[in-house]
């Protein structure tokens, strides 16, 4: 049986640094999450399970040690400070708040990698025997990963093999904005045969199933440029 990747989420309020981290680590074969601040993260950690936080540590409103104590009151997952600050009293306040390790700003991208996996080696392998259920919440809709299910309060949303594959792919990702070409090319096969502009069609679909007004889109938003993004409460 194949491991999967580990899940790591990025949390740092600078959006050009957020998306440098996420492409680089997902080059280099992990699965990757971003949140621009510690709220948009603990939305984000109430539906998934993540294998390693990255945290930037100066960031507006709760910052990543604030953000960290936190946390470690209910989990255990690896945490990794980011932060422009080096002083010995800065890096024993991020220890002492239950960081893992602590990586001072500017750094070298193998850097963080070496020690991504460094921390992660360290880290029990053994999984849960029940885990907590996958889910994702966009206002009255929520998504079940596991099942790959779509419900409106008790009601199952009937989904299409295209809008069941959507879903799929922009759940392994919320809040991160994902091309047509990606999504084209992360579709099975046989549902990638109308290539792109395709895409915008079943997203319109896929719209009017989710959002209480498709045409003032809150959940699976257009990023110009970009393409697009399923963001979660």
């Amino acid at each position: 049986m194949t491991e999967l990747p580990a899940h790591l989420l990025v949390v740092d309020d600078d959006e050009r640094i957020r998306g440098l981290l996420q492409k680089f680590l997902i080059r280099n074969g992990f699965l990757v999450s971003v949140a621009r601040d510690a709220a948009q993260a603990r939305r984000l950690l109430a539906g998934l399970e993540f294998d390693m936080l990255v945290l930037d540590v100066m960031m507006p409103g709760e910052d990543g040690i604030s953000l960290t104590r936190a946390l470690r009151a209910s989990l255990s997952v690896p945490i990794l400070l980011l932060t422009a600050k080096g002083e010995t009293a800065n890096r024993i306040e991020g220890f002492e708040a239950g960081a893992d390790d602590y990586l001072i700003k500017p750094f070298e991208p193998k850097e963080l990698l070496l020690r991504i996996n460094a921390i992660l080696r360290r880290v029990p392998s053994v999984k849960p025997d029940s885990p907590a259920p996958k889910v994702l919440h966009m206002g009255p809709v929520r998504y079940d990963m596991d099942r790959g299910e779509l419900w409106r309060g008790q009601d199952l949303i009937r989904l299409t093999s295209t809008e069941a594959a959507l879903m799929r792919i922009f759940s392994a990702q919320p809040g991160t904005a994902l091309s047509r070409e990606k999504l084209v090319g992360d579709m099975p096969r046989e549902d990638s045969a109308g290539q792109e502009r395709a895409v915008d069609v079943q997203i319109t679909r896929l719209r009017r199933k989710i959002e209480d007004d498709p045409k003032v889109p809150r959940y699976l938003q257009t990023v110009r440029g970009e393409g697009y993004m399923l963001q979660t409460d």
